[in-house]
């Protein structure tokens, strides 16, 4: 049942009620568990806070048990970013593998399968789908998240997945807007700054979004990024002119607004995250992500006092924030009207505009995620194939992790090969002596080369290079952006990391499935 402290006045209540914390460990600490009945109202949950569907669960309840209305927010968006399978890989494929195969009905019903997961364990506000155009390929941080470089695909991948999600019940948030697509730098690191005209985000950044808003997404997250062309003054997130102007004027977007986690450091390096809260809700955003590595009560006390502090200096209009702290009760009471009931249906919610709810529907839902894997893959043969005997050396190229992926989660195809031809063996190369490396630990071996983004890497490119100059017979499997040009006996582009992509390229490369 809900409860709110008495003595905890109106002010205070909703300085709580726009904060999305997180928080240590696998069960609620009695710090939060107390803001709760003081009138937070969202916690956001990561990796560390999960360890197997039953213990999500039981957190999750334990949370009701204070708030019945919490909103229990997730990174979950399946392939390369995944929260809820954080030690195993996913079950899913990510947004590129799913722009790939390009079926909307497909899309729809890996969303929808994934929030049926999602809403089981409690989870009811899932910060997905990525919505931005990858139109850089070097983009570090987007990538594989996103459904891909042309904005009309982007799109309507993006709406199928709005839809799928939330027809189980899960609140869906199109991110990272206004498009983190064309950028060269990592936000969790500095502050990214897109340099294009406004013609150009309207044909290309945008389009996502605005479909997004018509297939009826119930949040946004907002970028730390500069867009001069919008606003040369403050990023995204900061921006009156982005967020209230655009998101809410031009595009008519009247759902929540969060923001993406304001300790990174293209936020925290500059304004701090007390005065960044400040400001973001000023400028329009409704809900304040915090937690990814700041997750203590002294950072939910601290943004609590600087919004109650701005209010009473008059930096922040009290209506402006009272107006954030009903969405945030607006978008848990949908979440209400929607949770799943007995029979673990959700109660009717938005619907595909295009018609992306059949299809697909008929395939078995405990392997959606494999069957889209499998679809996604695209091979390469330089002649005809003979699939490893004995078994093979996996060398596996390995870059340095972003941080919206992290480093916990494994990746590749030598679990799923060794399953499939035992005494397979692997390592770990890196840096410019890794072909090498790789040669002298496979020895007689057939060697099964593991990529990630290799045109972003050129010690990658090098080791391919000394690996195929040895052994033309080399299998590269590239789990990354396929920008590269495929080369090897068998080349393997699996459009992401997620672990039913390993397990889908390990098939073809053991010859359970043809190439």
């Amino acid at each position: 049942m809900t409860t709110l402290a008495g003595r905890s006045d109106t002010l205070t209540r909703d300085a709580l009620t726009v904060l999305q914390p997180g928080f240590p460990g696998t069960t609620a600490p009695d710090w939060l568990l107390r803001r709760l009945g003081e009138g937070l109202a969202s916690v956001g949950l990561f990796g560390r806070n999960v360890a197997s569907p039953e213990q999500l669960a039981a957190l999750t309840a334990q949370l009701r048990a204070e708030r019945d209305d919490v909103l229990v927010a997730i990174d979950e968006e399946g392939g390369d970013v995944t929260r809820l399978e954080v030690r195993t890989g996913s079950s899913f494929p990510g947004n590129h593998a799913l722009g790939a195969v390009d079926d909307v009905a497909l899309t729809h019903e890996v969303a929808r399968e994934l929030g049926r997961r999602l809403a089981a364990c409690g989870v009811n506000f899932n910060w997905a789908p990525a919505a931005d155009v990858n139109a850089d390929p070097a983009n570090p941080v987007i990538g594989v998240r996103s459904f891909g470089a042309d904005p009309d695909l982007a799109a309507r991948h993006t709406a199928a997945y709005v839809t799928g999600l939330q027809s189980a019940g899960v609140a869906a948030c199109a991110k990272h807007f206004p498009g983190h697509g064309d950028t060269a730098v990592d936000s969790h690191l500095a502050m990214p700054r897109i340099d294009v005209p406004a013609e150009v985000l309207e044909t290309r950044d945008l389009v996502p979004f605005r479909a997004a808003i018509a297939a009826g997404t119930r949040a946004v997250m907002s970028a730390h990024i500069l867009v001069p062309a919008l606003d040369p003054d403050r990023p995204a997130t900061l921006s009156r002119r982005i967020l209230t102007d655009l998101l809410r004027g031009e595009l008519g977007y009247d759902g929540l607004i969060v923001t993406d986690g304001m300790e990174m450091r293209a936020i925290a390096a500059v304004y701090g995250i007390e005065r960044g809260s400040v400001l973001a809700l000023a400028a329009g955003a409704d809900a304040i992500c915090v937690g990814g590595g700041l997750n203590d009560d002294e950072t939910v006390r601290r943004l609590r006092d600087a919004l109650v502090s701005a209010v009473r200096s008059g930096e922040l209009p009290e209506e402006r924030l009272a107006d954030a702290a009903e969405r945030v009760r607006r978008l848990a009471r949908w979440t209400a009207l929607t949770a799943p009931g007995p029979d673990g249906q959700a109660a009717p919610a938005t619907h595909a505009a295009d018609g992306s709810a059949g299809g697909a529907a008929a395939q078995d839902q405990d392997d959606i995620g494999l069957v889209a894997a499998r679809r996604a893959l695209t091979v390469t043969r330089s002649g005809p194939y003979e699939p490893p005997a004995p078994a093979p050396y996996v060398a596996a190229f390995t870059p340095v992790a972003n941080i919206a992926v992290g480093d916990e989660t494994p990746w590749g195809v030598a679990a799923e090969l060794a399953r499939l031809l035992p005494g397979t063996e692997t390592g770990s190369f890196t840096g410019v002596e890794a072909g090498p490396a790789a040669l002298a630990a496979a020895g007689d071996r057939r060697i099964v080369a593991v990529v990630r983004d290799e045109h972003r890497h050129p010690w990658m490119t090098a080791a391919l290079d000394t690996l195929l100059a040895a052994r033309p017979d080399t299998i590269v499997v590239e789990m990354g952006i396929p920008e590269a040009p495929p080369r090897g006996a068998l080349h393997i582009a699996t459009h992401g990391a997620a672990r039913v992509c390993g397990r889908a390229a390990a098939e073809v490369v053991a010859g359970a499935r043809r190439p």
